[in-house]
């Protein structure tokens, strides 16, 4: 996928198609960087812009967007993708089963038509890097969203087995609940945010833990090692501490920038941005 240099502004015209991310903070999203990529090969015209909008300001921001008729959609991202299912006309068998949505479709009449791609796109982009997730024992931290996503793909993909770690364990038994009933198969726990790494073949950092200096890391350090895959959802900074220190540790690591180039063609489509 090639990366125009021509600034997306100066193609906008009356004719051009508007996208959307929605997030709080917003500073740290590529999301539009990609897009745009995909849509400058596709020859789309369309423009996906950055939208800051808080949690109390959500639902009144998609009653907005329902009116504009030039809009397609917009993908949604921390701290948006649990509530949006409740926020939808309609969401996918997926997403419902998640119990989340980062991707949203505007429909002709206003509608608005979510579904759920992280695990998808998180899942393919260690495919992509060689990295199998089947028989692998897995430490997931995180509950939410974008962590339920991920958790069901690692399921899907036949992990060997899933410790769910979450600061609120109540969150994660609930979770590790709705992978069970759907994957009874597959070994699932949960546990405290003070789980170590140790006994785990991957890693992933499915929190929002490290987009911060002053972060704190998800996991205890001193538990990571080598012959250990540790994996971030995190794409700015595109190295976090977590895999900074893993990296010092032996580890190989795994960026968070993957998962949304492996999904970005899949959010395009759902918007109807491409065929």
């Amino acid at each position: 996928m090639s990366h125009p240099d021509i600034a997306f502004g100066s193609r906008v015209t009356g004719r051009t198609r508007l996208y959307g991310i929605l997030a709080d903070p917003i500073g740290h999203v590529k999301t539009p960087q990609v897009m745009h990529a995909l849509f400058h090969d596709r020859g789309v015209d369309g423009v996906l812009v950055p939208m800051h909008v808080a949690p109390e300001d959500l639902s009144r921001t998609l009653d907005g967007l329902r009116g504009l008729q030039n809009f397609g959609g917009f993908i949604a991202t921390v701290p948006h993708k649990g509530e949006m299912p409740d926020l939808c006309d309609e969401i996918t068998e997926e997403a419902a089963r998640i119990g989340a949505v980062n991707c949203v479709r505007r429909e002709t009449d206003g509608r608005m038509v979510g579904t759920m791609l992280d695990g998808i796109g998180f899942v393919e982009g260690l495919r992509g890097a060689g990295i199998d997730v089947a028989g692998r024992r897995v430490l997931l931290a995180g509950a939410g969203g974008a962590a339920s996503a991920i958790a069901f793909a690692l399921a899907g993909g036949d992990a060997g087995r899933l410790t769910i770690a979450n600061r609120t364990v109540d969150r994660a038994r609930a979770l590790a609940d709705r992978i069970a009933t759907h994957y009874p198969g597959l070994p699932v726990v949960a546990v405290g945010s003070d789980e170590g790494a140790g006994e785990h073949d991957l890693v992933v950092n499915a929190t929002s833990l490290g987009m911060r200096p002053d972060d704190p890391l998800p996991v205890d350090p001193e538990t990571l090692g080598p012959g250990q895959v540790v994996a971030e959802v995190i794409m700015d900074p595109a190295e976090t501490p977590l895999l900074a220190t893993a990296r010092s540790r032996g580890c190989r690591v795994h960026a968070g920038l993957p998962m949304l180039e492996k999904q970005i063609e899949l959010m395009a489509r759902h918007m109807g941005a491409i065929s």
